[in-house]
């Protein structure tokens, strides 16, 4: 059996100011910051990784604050939508604490016969909760600020707008094992592994979209989940069998990745499950410290004096919450 993707591993983003990134998704979103640590290939500045209780694959999403970046510009060639799961019947809250916090809630048509609701983040990344259900009920991270019972469950699906999606469309079901599962309007559906949240792509076709522009706001890349590093190198073989230049696998020290370009522009990286976040953090303590790969650690102080200082967000489930 050929390999193929189990789904959506992460998204990563580009925020600008690093603390005001942390009191959002944590503080208001009220995902788990379960690793913080340094961009590899640019170490003066922070990775972030939010995710469940340990930062499952499929629960991830990640940013690179880069405080003073310009503004990304939208359009084609890019994840424009990044879509949470969460359980059925929680959009309720999701709208009173949106407004709570003066943030506009902006009503989606329900689109495969799921309700969605949409708002930006303060950098302006595009962003969704979905109500399903079939959102998991394992991985909440007991200590959010949000009620187990309407937390964000990990990764619904991300939304790709591209000029045209044939080309794009080829490669995730003849490469990297995605199945058609529907179309509405200029929107289609595509479906991995199990199907689902987590397993969920949509292409939405904008033919007169500008080339998009990334920078603070925007997906830097979306990794698809790769099982193990035997099912990573089979993909990874496939793609080169289609002429597609794919990077050698890196080392991210959680995961193995390597990164393409799909036709439309979109940057694609293939992600390992494993070894995951606890190699060098219990579970208790995920994300408290700042962790450098053994390459960076020598110059941890020049690190940690040019990194912008953090105020964790306070957790715990309040009256107000």
């Amino acid at each position: 059996m050929a390999p193929t993707t189990l789904g959506i591993h992460h998204i990563t983003a580009i925020a600008g100011d690093p603390q005001r990134n942390l009191d959002f998704y944590s503080g208001f979103l009220g995902l788990r910051l379960v690793k913080r640590t340094v961009n590899f290939d640019d170490p003066g500045t922070y990775h972030f990784y939010f995710g469940d209780e340990i930062g499952r694959p499929g629960s991830l999403l990640t940013f690179f604050p880069w405080a003073g970046a310009f503004r990304g510009r939208m359009g084609s060639g890019e994840v424009g939508v990044v879509s949470f799961t969460v359980p059925a019947g929680a959009l309720d809250f999701w709208r009173d604490r949106l407004a709570q916090h003066k943030l506009r809630a902006l009503e989606v048509p329900a689109r495969f016969g799921e309700q969605t609701i949409g708002f930006v983040d303060p950098d302006g990344l595009r962003l969704e909760l979905i109500a399903s259900n079939r959102a998991p009920s394992t991985g909440v991270w007991s200590d959010s600020i949000v009620p187990a019972q309407y937390a964000i469950r990990g990764s619904h699906s991300a939304t790709l707008t591209l000029t045209s999606i044939e080309q794009t469309a080829a490669l995730l079901t003849e490469a990297l094992g995605f199945r058609p599962v529907g179309a509405e309007d200029n929107r289609h559906r595509f479906e991995a592994g199990a199907g689902g949240p987590g397993a969920v792509v949509d292409l939405r076709v904008e033919p007169d979209a500008p080339r998009a522009l990334n920078g603070v706001g925007s997906v830097h890349h979306i990794a698809w989940r790769a099982s193990g590093e035997s099912e990573q190198s089979g993909l990874r073989d496939i793609l080169l069998q289609r002429g597609i230049p794919t990077t050698p696998v890196v080392d991210r020290q959680y995961f193995r990745s390597v990164y393409f370009r799909e036709p439309g522009g979109v940057l694609f990286e293939v992600a390992t499950d494993g070894p995951g976040f606890l190699i060098d953090e219990p579970v208790e303590s995920l994300g408290e410290a700042l962790k450098l790969p053994a390459q960076y650690e020598r110059n941890r102080q020049n690190l940690e004096a040019i990194l912008t200082p953090l105020v964790m967000p306070q957790h715990g489930v309040s009256a107000a919450s």
